[in-house]
Order: C-alpha cells, then structure tokens, then sequence
C-alpha cells in the first residue's frame, strides 16, 4: 500500500469497498438479457461487449484509447507500434464502434502528437473531421534533445452535419487586462466584486486545464487519468440532459463520473478491475458532490483565477 501524505486526497478503495462495489460491475455475460443500453461500468474489452449492445444508442463518444507509447496500467502493458500498425489498429476500432452511434453523435478522440496523425487518417474514414482541439498540459517531462511535451490533442469528429454543438454551454471567462468602456458601461465584460472578466466563445486552444494531481479530490492513480474539467467540456458541448455517453476506455470512470454530475445518461467499458472499481466509487461520490473543479455559474474559469471559485453549483 502507497504512503501518502496527511492532505492528500487521492480517491483510494479499501477491501471492504472492493467487497461492496464489485457487485455493481457489469460483466459481459450478463449484456445478453440487456434490451437497452446498461447505464454503469462494464468490465471487460469493448471489442467483445460491443455485440450485445443495441446499435445506435449513443449521442456522445469519448475516446481516450492508449497513445501510441510504452505504458503500463496496473500491469496492463501497452508497447509502441509502427504508425502504420497502429493506424490499423485504429481503424479496427472506429469500424466496431460506429455501429453505436446515432447518426447525430459527435466523437472526441484523445492523442498526442505521435498518434494524431494516425487518429486523423483512420477516423477520416469513417466520420467527417470537424476540428483538433490542442490542450496544454501544464506540467511535461524535460527533455534535453528535442522540445518538453507539454499537450495533448482531442479530434472532434461528427457522424453527420446534423450534430449537437452546445457553444454557450462552454464560455471560458478570462479576466479582462484592458476593460474598453463605451458611454462609460462595460463593453463585452461584466464588472464583478472579484474582478473584472469577459466570458469568451470557446477555441480549440485550451490553456486552462489542470491534470488531477495528489491534493485534488477527483485525483486517482491511474496513470493518464483526464481532469473532470476537460471532460465537462466535451461532454457540455457534445450532448444534452438526458443523452447517452459512451466512453470504452474509461480508466477510474472520469466520463461516466462527469457525465452523471451533467445529468447524461453514461457508460463506460474497462479491462481493468481495479479501475472500474474506482470508477463505481467515483460514482457513488458524484451523488453527494456534484461539482467540478474550474467550472462554476455555467462558465469554465482560466485556471488559477479565482481560488474561491473552483467548484459548480
């Protein structure tokens, strides 16, 4: 068991919590007697829960598949392909996976700069590319021979033109440096008691998110864990109350977990016990707190602009 710090508040599980949540799984042999869509956590690969799930259920899919790198998830170990390779591999799963989709999903695929070039020439294939999110990882490994990794890519994609784009439900408010007064009123920004500050249409430059580290309460061990934050993003402007999202690499359940604060319908997929048992724990949670760290009264805050505002109502 890893020693932590007395302020750190990593979600972890106890046996008794393994004991209890382990029920809550959903195994494979049971999607059989399933009519609709199970809302909860599947253990198991998604290539072989796919065929007995309907076709067409799902308004919103993330996919946050292993990067094209050496990784190791709790000793699930991923090794670096071949472009080629694992732009087939690629293609492989967009092919299974479509068959969910309605024909107005939208699909967010997360990558990096390695394998973007492969997410774009599968997924071209079979969606229509609308956009590439870059989102800066505030925190990167040094290098000293080529420049630090500091971000990652999110591919927006569509089935058709007929999709869901909710843009004022992603507004990021910036604080304004040089506040313009017209007739001496405000021009585009609101003058608060915390500030001055300006809610901004979204681009596909994201600086403002933060990767969950050991102080923050969403914080697991999995190693390429997403931030609620981001994910909120994707999930506000891709669906609706009430739509599917369906995330087949869930990890700890970041998708599932924001998805059910936003009142969506949610499932995830995960090979690995451990982190779908984490998952089911972030989900218990998520009935007492909804909130999410970085984004409050319907907007999304610069990171580190307002230490008091760091959660949703």
């Amino acid at each position: 068991m890893k020693s932590r710090a007395p302020r750190n508040r990593t979600v972890t599980l106890s046996d008794a919590d393994r004991r209890r949540l382990k029920g809550k799984l959903i195994t494979i042999d049971r999607l059989g007697d399933e009519m609709d869509a199970p809302t909860g956590t599947i253990v198991g690969d998604y290539r072989e829960a796919i065929p007995y799930l309907p076709h067409g259920f799902v308004d919103l899919l993330i996919l946050d598949p292993p990067y094209n790198l050496n990784k190791n998830f709790n000793g699930q170990k991923f090794a670096k392909q071949p472009v080629n390779n694992y732009t087939e591999k690629l293609r492989q799963m967009f092919f299974c996976l479509k068959l969910t989709l309605k024909k107005t999903a939208s699909i967010y695929i997360c990558g990096d700069w390695h394998s973007s070039a492969s997410i774009y020439t599968a997924a071209s294939q079979f969606f229509t590319v609308r956009n590439r999110i870059t989102w800066e990882r505030e925190k990167g490994r040094g290098s000293k021979t080529n420049w630090k990794n500091s971000s990652e890519d999110i591919w927006f994609c569509t089935v058709s033109d007929d999709y869901t784009f909710n843009v004022d439900d992603v507004k990021l408010r910036r604080r304004v440096m040089a506040p313009y007064r017209e007739d001496g009123q405000p021009k585009d920004w609101k003058e608060t008691d915390k500030g001055k500050f300006r809610d901004t249409a979204p681009s596909n430059f994201w600086t403002d998110i933060t990767i969950p580290f050991w102080s923050m309460p969403e914080n697991t061990d999995h190693p390429t864990q997403k931030s609620e934050k981001l994910i909120a993003k994707l999930i506000l402007s891709g669906s609706n109350p009430g739509d599917f999202v369906f995330d087949p690499f869930a990890g700890s359940g970041s998708s599932s977990v924001v998805a059910k604060k936003l009142g969506r319908r949610y499932l995830g997929i995960e090979m690995d016990e451990e982190y779908c048992l984490l998952a089911e724990h972030r989900l218990e949670q998520a009935d007492e707190d909804k909130s999410i760290q970085g984004y409050t009264d319907g907007v999304f805050w610069e990171r580190n602009t307002l230490p008091d505002q760091k959660k949703s109502k």
